[in-house]
Formats: structure tokens, C-alpha cells, sequence
């Protein structure tokens, strides 16, 4: 039998096939299909369009979280259309204000995807439940709208990369820097429609780290980043998902077209300048900033928030300086209540949001000026991304945009905390 790596064996046996190859085309079974609340309405055009209805309810998720709470009319508009949708259509998984969370924090919070799922959705980074060892990759609302109808998709099976991870990262450095340093390392397109295969000394990071790696994946071109499964990942999903996790695993001989070996103790905080990801760098000069913003799919979660307040609970934020910080689901934000981080932020001068993708798309919430320059734990610091076509962004770690919004230029959290 073809030897097969981990994401070879999850779509085989999806497609119901003994073995795939890369560069094969196959038609997988999908055990989740996602949109929000942009990519929804237009899959919802095609479906209707079609006169067909969902397959199965039950194995769709909508969230509505990138303009929610809705900012404009249209906004409004999309979220009406996906909700009456979802109604008629017995979609069980919907989530709008109060329930919402930004979805790649949300639907592994409660258990809607796990080990061994294969899950699309319509978002580039539906590719973070590669850390629960799912394959779980963006498609277009096209794509979306069939996989509503058949709860199938179609897929080019990738080539894969190996990654393998030695060693312990540094304090104060995160999975946000070790992705940075990867994409630094191996470019935009360095992963291009290939799967990105972590595997080694994983143990040292944890489930957060894990889900900012896979969801940067795609910045590095990857149809997909995953970890192998291990007892964090078990623990994790015990009590919280749905199904049995089924737990595959690399055959040894796997074929990788490359293998990076990254020893964790050299990774050092990492920013990527303006106006790619691939633009990382450890060392920088004097970079006044305007605005930190900290939160998204990428760096929304508990921990992303606990390091933050480490640093601001040491120095408040430096006036001239807007910190907006994003909880990324309602059960982050009671948690950050419960341990005193809201206070922690609302004390240091930083502002806390409702959960929602807003400034990471230039959406709302933190919509930067002409000429501004923000420090940003999102995924994205291309032209204009997060508004004016000449503002720049900045993407780091929870950690060093804490540190930049005390000292109003770029830093890391040793400077303010040492």
C-alpha cells in the first residue's frame, strides 16, 4: 500500500479510498462545512439559485462575526439573510451576537470540529484545526454552496512539507513568532498548495501555539498546516467534542518534498514589516506606532490575552497610543473576566471589544488613518488591510504588541518588563 502522510490518510479516507497520491483528484465526505457572515450570503445566492437545500443542517456552521455586531446597513442586511437561511434550512450551528465568537476560536471551543474531521469553510484561515489533527482548509463560496447541497467537496491532494520541531521556545516567545519565523524563512509562497506537516518535540507548545501555526499557514501558500495528535490535543477535545477523535498518523516512509529541521530555543520575537508576512525580522530601530490591536483567529485566546496583561499590568499604555484588545469568544472574555485581565486592560488606558474580526479586516473597530502604523497580532499586513492604503502594519505576538503600545514604538515585552 502507498505510503501516506497525515493529511493523505484523513482525505483518503474521506473519499473512501485504500490510499491517494499527490497531485490526485478526489471527492471527500466533509464532516463540517463553515461561512460567516461576508462568504454566507454569496453561497446562499448560489444555493438558492440552484432551488436545492442543505444536505444535512447539522454539519454546517454560519457565525456571523466579521461586521458583527452589524456596522452598517448592509452589514445588517448580510447577517438578515444568512439568519433567515439558516431558519429555514435547519442549520443548527448558528451564531450571532451573544453566541458568536470569531469562528476559528469558536467552533473548536465547543467541540465542532476535531482529530481526524475533514472541514471546509468559506475562510482562508479555516486552516487552524490542523491543530486538533484535522484537515481543514479555505475554499471559495462556490465551493461552499455545492459542499451545502452534497456535504462533499472536491480536492487536488498536496504534497506535503515535514517540519520538525527540536527543543523549548524562549520566555516570551510564542507560536505567533515560531509561524513568523517560518514564513520569514520559507516566503509567501514557500508552502504553495502543499501541506505543512509539523512533527518533533511538538509537546512544548501549547494548543493556543498550535492553533496560531496552522492558522498562519496560509500565509505561507499552504492548502492546509496540521500537528500530530497527542495527549494535549486528547485532553483538549475530551468533554468538549462531539465525536469520537479518530487519530492518524504519518507512515514513517511518508514522501515530503523537503524537510526543515527548527531548533524552538533560537526563535527570538519576530515581526513582520509592511507589507507581507515573509517580511520578518529580530532586530528593528526606532518605529513609532499609533494603535496595537490584540485578538483575531490568530492571537484571540486566553493565553494571548494573559500575556498581554502581563505587560500592562507592569505599565499602562502610552497616551497617543490606542490599544484595542478583542477577546475572541464570549467564554475568553469571561475568563479574562473572571482572572481580572479586563480590569488589567481597562486600567492600563487599552480598550476592550465585543468578540469580532473588525480591525483585522480594516472593518470596523480600529480602521487605521493615512499614515498610521499599527502593531497587530492578526495575519494580514498587506496594503491597506486594515484601512488607509497608506497605514502599515506590523504583525506580532500578543507579547511584543503589549510592549509596543507601553512604550509607543516598537519593542518587545523584555524591554518593558527586564
Amino acid at each position: 500500500m502507498t505510503s501516506m502522510t497525515m493529511t493523505q490518510k484523513i482525505l483518503a479516507a474521506h473519499a473512501g479510498l485504500p490510499s491517494v497520491t499527490a497531485g490526485q483528484l478526489i471527492e471527500a465526505e466533509l464532516d463540517l462545512a463553515l461561512a460567516n457572515d461576508i462568504t454566507a450570503p454569496v453561497a446562499i445566492a448560489e444555493v438558492e439559485r440552484t432551488g436545492g437545500h442543505v444536505r444535512c443542517g447539522d454539519k454546517i456552521a454560519l457565525v456571523m462575526d466579521h461586521f458583527t455586531p452589524n456596522k452598517d446597513i448592509k452589514a445588517a442586511c448580510q447577517v438578515q439573510r444568512t439568519r433567515e437561511f439558516a431558519a429555514r434550512e435547519g442549520v443548527t450551528s448558528f451564531f450571532d451576537v451573544g453566541e458568536m465568537g470569531i469562528e476559528h476560536a469558536l467552533l473548536p471551543e465547543l467541540g465542532l470540529v476535531g482529530a481526524g474531521d475533514c472541514v471546509i469553510g468559506a475562510d482562508s484561515h479555516t486552516c487552524t484545526y490542523g491543530a486538533l489533527g484535522a484537515f481543514s482548509t479555505g475554499v471559495g463560496s462556490t465551493d461552499l454552496a455545492a459542499a451545502m447541497l452534497t456535504q462533499r467537496c472536491w480536492f487536488k491532494v498536496p504534497a506535503a512539507l515535514r517540519f520538525v520541531l527540536r527543543g523549548t521556545l524562549p520566555p516570551f516567545v510564542t507560536g505567533k513568532d515560531l509561524i513568523l519565523h517560518i514564513i520569514g524563512s520559507i516566503g509567501v509562497d514557500g508552502a504553495l498548495y502543499k501541506s505543512m506537516e509539523f512533527a518533533g518535540e511538538i509537546s512544548s507548545l501549547s494548543m493556543d501555539d498550535r492553533f496560531t501555526v496552522c492558522n498562519m499557514a496560509i500565509e505561507a501558500g499552504a492548502k492546509n498546516g496540521i500537528f500530530p495528535v497527542d495527549g494535549q490535543t486528547l485532553a483538549y477535545l475530551e468533554g468538549r467534542f462531539r465525536r469520537t477523535p479518530k487519530v492518524y498518523e504519518a507512515d514513517p516512509d511518508a514522501e515530503y518534498e523537503r524537510t526543515y529541521e527548527i531548533d524552538l530555543s533560537a526563535i527570538r520575537p519576530t515581526v513582520a514589516f509592511p507589507h507581507l508576512p515573509e517580511n520578518t525580522r529580530t532586530e528593528w530601530g526606532d518605529i513609532p506606532i499609533r494603535q496595537v490591536v490584540i485578538g483575531s483567529c490568530t492571537n484571540g485566546r486566553i493565553s494571548d490575552l494573559r500575556a498581554a496583561a502581563e505587560v500592562l499590568r507592569v505599565r499602562p499604555v502610552k497616551r497617543g497610543v490606542r490599544c484595542i484588545v478583542i477577546p475572541a469568544t464570549q467564554a475568553v472574555y469571561l475568563q479574562a473576566l473572571r482572572e481580572g485581565l479586563i480590569e488589567t486592560f481597562v486600567r492600563a488606558g487599552a480598550v476592550v471589544s465585543t468578540p469580532t474580526c473588525g480591525p483585522c479586516l480594516g472593518g470596523h473597530m480600529g480602521v487605521l488613518a493615512e499614515g498610521e502604523r499599527c502593531v497587530s497580532t492578526t495575519n494580514r499586513n498587506f496594503v491597506g488591510r486594515m484601512g488607509h492604503p497608506t497605514s502599515e502594519i506590523y504583525l506580532a505576538s500578543p507579547y511584543t504588541a503589549a510592549a509596543s503600545a507601553v512604550t509607543g514604538r516598537l519593542s518587545t515585552a523584555q524591554e518593558v518588563l527586564s
